[in-house]
């Protein structure tokens, strides 16, 4: 067998040539690109060969193969990768390839069971997928006896089951114990950590909490948390980060904090000073945050308890409207999606310039066209508004924020995205093509589902998916990125 691969491709250029035919048997060249990866600093006009999903080459001369994209005037570089995306479905993945994204992961949230979920997605996703071992999904399996699978798909108009509220349940020993083996049953399943989202269970106690990132420390994988709501802590955003901190440290759990814009708000600057610091003192904790001022959410949520925010802050997502305090209870008991409008653009542009602040959409799915203009625009944005227009930070810095830091930041659990974020032979062929001139997101609040634009191609192992800037149809190239135990 070994022989046949040598011989074989010898034979194809030979028979090939005999015939008149180009010498190369590649599916796909990419010729005359403004080649950038941010592992090696590379950034320069080099002409990329992609060969059974795998880049084989990236030379200094021209490529020939089956099809040849002329990418002059373009930026070719590494694919996108989302460590944070809650629109798991086709058509939300459609809007996400069209921002630049090959990799779209749900890790802060987190599914469970993971296997099923896993499963589910096989076949008819256009980019790479994958998820964390849910707490919230767990506790409520422990509490329940209910597998909600995707907690961000779940029908808020399913009547609950009988009894208190799981989210607001504080656990005795016995349930603790539950939980903890379910997480470890969905790790076992080679879910990529575990995912907690503290803010929507509040009845997750501290001693809850040191448990949870106790079980991630014993598996050796990455815990990924939203923060608990400030509420819960007089108000005080920073004590909330220093509770995630606290439990990374004597746990030693392997950290990554998602949206601290959101979380944080205009206390972000102090809070990455606090991340920045444990990770000077041997902790692995790593950040992320979204290019907008707005946030979203489910606004049946245990977020919205004891809401003492300003209404006209929401915006319900379904109809554009904003929100009154009877408004506000009308859609509560109804369950959907609100966007949480206030944070300063002062402090937004501040995380996105940060060189070590993952870029993360937080984008949620679209139903009947609606969602938050980042599920379609996050990546596109970075580069079109902070790169070009506000010179925040340089183009090869974003890349790396976006391709490279995310692929690192799970390589010790998920070995596959050793080959994603760079641009190199021998890497995975998930490549993304934009003209920095043009490139731009376009989804607004009113209108979100507008693809971004000046994305003309998006290659997803090896297969083109954004074709002359049309979203291709029924092909489905996503593979599902695992850990490995």
């Amino acid at each position: 067998m070994q022989f046949a691969r040598q011989i074989f491709p010898v034979m194809t250029v030979f028979l090939g040539c005999i015939a008149g035919l180009p010498a190369s048997s590649a599916e796909l060249a990419i010729n005359n690109g403004r080649v950038m990866d941010p592992e090696t600093g590379l950034d320069a006009v080099r002409h990329v060969l992609i060969e059974d999903g795998v880049i084989t080459s990236v030379a200094e001369e021209p490529q020939t193969a089956d099809r040849v994209i002329d990418a002059a005037g373009l930026v070719v570089a590494p694919g996108f990768i989302d460590l944070h995306a809650h629109g798991q479905d086709t058509n939300s993945n459609r809007f996400q390839v069209a921002d630049g994204v090959t990799t779209a992961l749900e890790l802060e949230i987190g599914v469970y069971p993971v296997a099923p979920w896993y499963a589910s997605r096989e076949g008819k996703a256009p980019i790479h997928f994958g998820a964390t071992a849910s707490h919230p999904a767990a506790r409520i399996s422990a509490l329940t006896g209910v597998d909600v699978g995707n907690l961000v798909y779940a029908d808020p108009t399913a009547a609950p089951p009988e009894g208190e509220n799981p989210a607001i349940v504080q656990l005795n020993a016995d349930q603790l114990a539950a939980v903890r083996e379910k997480l470890k049953e969905g790790l076992g399943d080679r879910a990529l950590g575990v995912g907690v989202g503290l803010a929507y269970t509040p009845g997750a106690d501290a001693e809850e909490m040191f448990h949870i990132f106790a079980t991630a420390a014993e598996a050796n994988v990455p815990l990924f948390i939203h923060l608990r709501n400030a509420q819960q802590r007089n108000d005080d955003k920073l004590a909330t980060v220093q509770e995630a901190l606290a439990n990374a440290a004597t746990t030693g759990a392997s950290l990554h904090i998602v949206h601290l814009n959101s979380s944080t708000d205009e206390k972000a600057r102090t809070a990455l000073d606090m991340i920045r610091g444990a990770q000077a003192r041997g902790l692995d904790v790593t950040t992320e945050s979204y290019p907008y001022t707005a946030g979203s959410t489910r606004l049946e949520s245990a977020l919205f308890d004891n809401y003492q925010g300003d209404y006209a802050d929401l915006q319900w997502v379904a109809t554009g409207e904003r929100l009154t305090k009877e408004t506000f209870d009308k859609y509560r008991a109804t369950g959907g999606w609100v966007i949480i409008h206030g944070r300063e653009e002062s402090t937004n542009t501040y995380l996105v310039a940060q060189e070590d602040v993952m870029v993360a959409s937080d984008g949620i799915p679209f139903v009947d066209g609606f969602s938050h203009p980042r599920s379609a625009g996050t990546f596109a944005r970075i580069l079109g508004r902070y790169v070009r227009d506000k010179e925040a930070l340089t183009l090869m810095t974003a890349l790396r924020k976006m391709t490279l830091m995310p692929a690192q930041r799970l390589e010790a659990v998920a070995p596959a995205m050793k080959t994603k974020g760079r641009l190199q032979t021998g890497m995975d062929a998930d490549i993304t093509i934009f003209d920095p001139e043009t490139i731009l997101d376009r989804a607004t609040y009113e209108e979100p589902d507008q693809t971004s634009t000046g994305i003309p191609y998006v290659v997803v192992s090896g297969v083109v998916v954004v074709d002359d800037g049309e979203v291709m149809q029924n092909v489905y190239p996503g593979q599902a990125i695992r850990g490995e135990r």
